[in-house]
């Protein structure tokens, strides 16, 4: 929703201010057609060029994020938070039986309970590979960490490529903008004879070019870029927080403990309350009993 809010009042900013100011939308409606050919088409073309078909796919799909906003909610990490604490304390009470849960998540009764981390791979997969990891005696606190680490930073890089795709291309548009001006005052030159009336129409036409790619560039394209970095950066924190607990369950800290370590490591808007979170578990204990 605040992104739809956010581009009405780009629009309306913008074009009533030009309009308050005695400005006719005429001649920018005429030419926009064809300027927004030449400039939409050729930054359109520019980003397939740039970028393979999975880029393409990828960048397409993450549009979306400007107006649905992170993945992860502050009840996600409340479960994720009580997921860990299943698994880890199965885990410290019977190694063997934790693993038919690491080995086949999809059928485990513990990731069943919280179908939205199950349906994210990467999230199922830290978990699962790290737990296995440890199950094989590859339990260095430090080397794990650093495993898991070179693990998210590419991740988070692979997922950064949408927000680097959009960026380049709004960096692209005042120039293809200028190209389009350019093209325009050609056209201009070309019929240099005609009355002033006419030849000042066409210049405008020439310059709603410009407008058009510096508009589109830091209005909408350059706005959009940034959006899907700050939601991909904020999603990434989930998967920071399953790193956080498992090291420190690999630290041989007590359960509650790495969980609070997990707690203390979600972003404040999203960390559920030491109340809340403490109901949860004893909710959790009961079931088990």
């Amino acid at each position: 929703m605040i992104g739809i809010i956010g581009i009405l009042v780009i629009f309306l900013m913008v074009f009533g201010g030009y309009l308050a100011a005695g400005g006719k939308l005429g001649i920018i409606l005429k030419s926009l057609p064809f300027e927004m050919m030449m400039i939409g088409g050729a930054a359109t073309g520019a980003f397939l060029l740039s970028n393979d078909m999975s880029s393409v796919k990828h960048t397409i799909k993450d549009l979306g994020k400007v107006f649905k906003g992170p993945k992860w909610k502050q009840e996600d990490y409340r479960n994720l938070l009580c997921l860990l604490f299943e698994i880890l304390r199965l885990a410290k009470q019977n190694p063997v039986a934790v693993e038919e849960h690491i080995e086949n998540p999809s059928e485990s009764s513990i990731f069943q309970k919280y179908p939205k981390i199950l349906s994210d791979t990467e999230a199922v997969a830290l978990i699962s590979d790290t737990m296995r990891s440890a199950s094989m005696n590859y339990d260095d606190p430090h080397q794990v960490e650093e495993v898991l680490e070179k693990r998210m930073d590419a991740s988070l890089h692979h997922a950064m490529h949408s927000s680097h795709a959009l960026q380049t291309v709004a960096d692209g548009l005042p120039a293809l903008g200028i190209v389009a001006a350019v093209l325009g005052v050609i056209k201009t030159m070309a019929s240099i004879d005609q009355p002033p009336e006419i030849l000042g129409k066409m210049i405008g036409g020439a310059l709603v070019g410009t407008f058009l790619g510096v508009f589109l560039a830091y209005g909408l394209v350059g706005p959009f870029a940034a959006k899907v970095k700050a939601v991909v950066e904020e999603d990434a924190h989930f998967y920071q927080l399953i790193r956080e607990v498992l090291v420190a369950n690999l630290h041989n800290h007590a359960t509650n403990i790495c969980i609070e370590v997990g707690r203390q490591n979600t972003p404040s808007h999203c960390r559920p309350s030491f109340v809340d979170l403490e109901d949860a578990l004893k909710a959790l204990k009961q079931d088990a009993a």
